[in-house]
């Protein structure tokens, strides 16, 4: 009826780019809701203990059992995708790209400045989390933030936890872009948080000189009181309700503050002016808190993303797990079914034909016939008990489809081969697997390791100290490291993925050559063993085992040593005589 609902635009009052922010965001979230429930699904089958939580549940089963085939399967490429793109200490490195950064001692400031930071701000550990969203998402999204971490102690010092570039993880639900843009690097990027009314009012706090801050905190919290007690007779709501509430009451009842961050161009019709390159915050769907400039020097939003098979004409990729689902259903139904039978097997199904007096079903009892009566079993059809090779069959497979071939976990393949078979199809079975993670590497973890060293190079104003260790002794040393040091024309480039297979072989090419030179005098002549020492030490990651004729050095400071331990003794055992011992 007329006059019995509230305008919820009035009460509000909203900023129109505020409005047009949130429009997107339910716009492009709509756009992703086929690729949500699959990935639900996925889910379901992921972390499932029985049948009774997937789609398997609407067959009429007694028996509900799971084999966790795509657990596995995830499990198998995380820990060997982990493996591969982080395969040693020293999995990154500087390139210069001009004579002033190419200098060793500027490349080993930064190389050993990144290695300090990677360490610090637990980057494998985040990196591990991303990998697992790589492989049940298909898609995985990080940016990079600069993090300065104190602690205030009882006596009013402040002891330093972390001061520096972090990565971090932004889940698959919390962002949304364009899907049908050209790449993700040019679609607009929206991300979701949740704070807090308390944090909220601790930034406002924070920084008294803001005032529009405490303005928007002001707007917030006389909506929060106004629709508290407007008994739900809202119109046009639904555009401000934030994901995961039902209704804006329930938002506002909640004590919660949903961000929105927007990165990217964006057209304010009411100024009739283009915003290039902005990063604006708005919060409760309608209040802008900052508008400011993309503040980074890599020309684009600090937001990254990698997908593990890219779709034509869609930036959501697919998984390796996408396609499997059905096989996994498969496996779960026959191996349920050949349950179900084995159970009737053992409890199968009595038939009572004509007149039968009632009887006790025990050991030893005795049933009474009447004329043409008769009782019996139905024995049920055992072919479904043939099912494990069937179910042998689709989870070899799904693990070949996955890029995950046996080898990887050890497994051996049957068959008589020589070394060269071995090694060619080693090549072959992991050609997909290693694409994958040069992949992974190439086009995330590279952006994100030099948005680390670009945001540190712009956020750093004093010094900071890394831990370096010294090439001649061994010792651990301690260096302060400015902004200057850290400023080179150049990128750091990961080295795990695209070099792990291929030194393999190389080294292994290289032993088998050696056992050739070793056997064979003839080609011992013509091959150089300084050569073969130096390329060893480089392909196993150890160039300092290698140094011209060090053998003969540490042999001759050996027999030195030998000497002088010879000659102390000699003189002890003298003294001693004369001194009549």
């Amino acid at each position: 009826m007329a006059g019995e609902t509230i305008d919820i635009m009035h009460i509000l009052g909203p900023d129109n780019m505020a409005v047009e922010i949130s429009n997107r965001w339910r716009e492009w979230a709509e756009l992703r809701t086929s690729w949500v429930e699959e990935k639900k699904e996925l889910r379901n089958y992921l972390y499932a203990t029985d049948t009774r939580t997937t789609g398997n549940a609407v067959l009429p089963w007694s028996n509900t059992t799971t084999t966790p085939k795509l657990t596995q399967i995830m499990d198998n490429l995380h820990a060997n995708y982990f493996a591969t793109l982080f395969p040693q200490q020293k999995w990154m490195r500087f390139e210069a790209e001009n004579a002033a950064g190419n200098v060793k001692a500027k490349r080993d400031v930064i190389q050993a400045y990144m290695n300090n930071k990677v360490r610090q701000s637990d980057f494998v550990n985040t990196a591990s989390d991303l990998l697992y969203d790589w492989i049940q998402y298909g898609n995985c999204f990080a940016t990079v933030t600069w993090e300065d971490n104190y602690q205030v102690k009882e006596s009013g010092e402040l002891a330093t936890q972390y001061v520096g570039p972090k990565l971090v993880r932004v889940s698959p639900y919390d962002i949304v872009f364009n899907p049908t843009a050209s790449s993700f690097t040019k679609t607009p990027k929206i991300i979701k948080s949740i704070m807090t009314l308390g944090e909220i009012k601790k930034k406002v706090d924070a920084d008294p000189s803001n005032a529009h801050f405490k303005q928007v905190l002001d707007k917030m919290l006389y909506a929060r009181a106004y629709v508290g007690n407007s008994d739900g007779m809202l119109d046009k709501a639904s555009g401000f309700i934030a994901d995961g509430f039902s209704s804006i009451q329930h938002y506002y009842d909640s004590n919660f503050v949903e961000i929105l961050t927007f990165y990217g161009d964006i057209y304010d019709y009411n100024e009739q002016k283009l915003w290039s390159d902005r990063i604006i915050t708005v919060v409760d769907r309608a209040y802008i808190i900052s508008n400011e400039e993309n503040p980074s020097w890599l020309g684009q939003a600090p937001i990254y993303h990698a997908g593990w098979r890219p779709r034509p004409d869609n930036l959501y990729a697919m998984g390796p797990l996408d396609n499997l689902v059905g096989m996994q259903y498969r496996i779960d139904h026959l191996e349920n079914l050949k349950a179900d039978v084995f159970d009737q097997i053992a409890y199968p199904i009595m038939k009572i034909r004509g007149d039968v007096e009632d009887f006790d079903f025990e050991p030893g009892a005795r049933i009474y016939l009447g004329e043409e009566g008769d009782v019996g079993y139905l024995q049920p059809d055992g072919t479904a008990l043939q099912a494990d090779l069937q179910i042998q069959i689709l989870e070899s497979k799904m693990e070949e489809m996955a890029g995950a071939p046996k080898q990887a976990m050890g497994i051996r393949t049957p068959g008589e081969k020589t070394a060269f078979e071995v090694q060619s199809l080693q090549n072959s079975a992991s050609r997909i697997f290693e694409h994958k993670t040069a992949h992974f590497e190439r086009t995330f973890l590279e952006p994100i390791l030099n948005s680390m060293l670009e945001t540190a190079r712009r956020h750093m104003n004093m010094s900071d100290t890394i831990r370096v260790m010294d090439d001649a002794t061994g010792a651990m040393l301690f260096k302060d490291v400015t902004k200057e040091d850290i400023t080179a024309n150049g990128k750091i480039v990961p080295v795990g993925a695209r070099h792990f297979a291929e030194r393999a072989r190389r080294v292994q090419n290289l032993t088998q050559l050696y056992q050739v030179k070793l056997s064979d005098p003839s080609v011992a002549a013509h091959l150089s063993g300084k050569e073969f020492a130096r390329i060893m030490a480089e392909e196993l990651g150890e160039p300092k085992l290698f140094s011209e004729n060090i053998a003969i050095t540490e042999q001759l400071e050996t027999q030195q040593t030998q000497q002088n331990a010879e000659m102390v003794n000699q003189e002890q055992l003298m003294a001693a005589q004369q001194m009549g011992i």
